[in-house]
């Protein structure tokens, strides 16, 4: 038997006018809470809207914020999940349009983590994060490049100053991105998996971050000799040719011991 209940208040997400919020019926408490929260009332369409202007990120936090207080005053509440979902990068003429990929989100993949035995597997995982069209470290490069890019038009010193940091933050994550894809390699060689009586990932303790872990001449010649999930595998050399050993470095005759 499935049982019918009308929710209080109903977010969703209106084809033209962005999010909306929907009453079951009139009540002075209703109306206050979502004017509360910058929603006003349409009397053209009968629901509550959102200015056109509101970002999306914004957008999410105001129905995350609304719904929690109707649901501490003990009342119903529906949400269409299509409000989480990102609108389009906007993209040059004739570039490809980047779909939205609410599902790869960072928390999403950090959840997968608890549930995973294999090391190869957790190589997978992190693969979507180093994702090309997807990945998180990616997507945030590009953020912070945006970011510059905007800084820039300001078109004074402060703002020029501003992109020219953002754009160095932007290099430091490049290189993070290069890490990750080293760690993932790793991952990816290694047999490992954890046995069936190790404790839950939520009760193992994280170290001290600045404690380095040393990382094995064995594990770094498996990753060198693997061959990249994102990349072709290397060219073998013909057997019986000799490696070309590289030339040393000309002796300065100006310099003394």
């Amino acid at each position: 038997m499935t049982l019918q209940l009308e929710p209080d208040v109903a977010f969703g997400m209106h084809p033209a006018f962005g999010v909306a919020a929907a009453v079951a019926d009139d009540r002075p408490y209703l109306d206050e809470v979502l004017r509360k929260h910058r929603f006003r009332y349409s009397e053209y369409l009968d629901v509550y809207l959102l200015a056109d202007d509101t970002p999306h990120n914004t957008a999410v936090r105001t129905v995350a914020s609304a719904t929690r207080e109707f649901q501490e005053a003990g009342l119903a509440v529906a949400a269409d999940p299509r409000i989480m979902i990102p609108p389009p990068v906007p993209t040059p003429d004739g570039a490809r349009v980047r779909a939205a990929q609410p599902g790869q989100s960072l928390t999403a993949l950090t959840g997968q983590l608890h549930e995973l035995r294999r090391a190869a597997d957790v190589s997978e995982v992190l693969g979507e994060i180093l994702h090309e069209h997807h990945g998180v470290v990616p997507d945030l490069e590009e953020f912070i490049d945006t970011a510059a890019a905007w800084c820039e038009r300001l078109g004074t010193s402060s703002g020029h100053e501003l992109s020219l940091h953002l754009r160095s933050i932007a290099h430091h994550v490049a290189f993070l991105g290069d890490q990750l894809v080293g760690a993932q390699l790793e991952l990816a060689v290694m047999p490992d998996a954890t046995p069936e009586n190790a404790p839950p990932l939520a009760e193992v303790p994280s170290p001290d971050r600045q404690e380095w872990l040393r990382v094995t001449h064995t594990a770094r010649a498996r990753a060198a000799v693997a061959s990249s999930p994102n990349r072709p595998a290397s060219t073998p050399m013909p057997q019986g040719e000799a490696v070309p050993r590289p030339q040393a470095a000309p002796t300065d005759p100006s310099r003394t011991r």
